[in-house]
């Protein structure tokens, strides 16, 4: 199906709290990094971030992005901006202790 750009321009909207924010294209879907630290993307009109141990306790659901790649968490509450940089600061926190 792919993502609206409709839809990828409101979650850049949402995370317009963070600075350094960029949004790569890449076949039809839109690849998400804070301070050059690839963290997620927009598939198929759903913001999913990578799966590390700072974030699990958000408790979000695990979904695939696209066939055959590994799972990563559904972020269901894109309306709350607050809630979206916790999110992502706290992923990109636990990529950091991954490299």
């Amino acid at each position: 199906m792919g993502t609206t750009k409709e839809y990828r321009d409101f979650i850049l909207e949402q995370l317009n709290l963070l600075d350094n924010i960029t949004c790569k294209s890449m076949m039809g879907e839109y690849l998400l990094y804070y301070n050059n630290i690839l963290f997620g993307g927009i598939y198929d009109n759903r913001l999913l971030v990578k799966i590390v141990d700072n974030n699990k306790k958000y408790n979000m659901q695990e979904s695939i992005p696209y066939d055959g790649a590994k799972p990563m968490y559904l972020v269901d509450e894109v309306d709350n901006q607050e809630l979206l940089k916790e999110i992502v600061i706290e992923t990109c926190k636990g990529l950091l202790v991954k490299r």
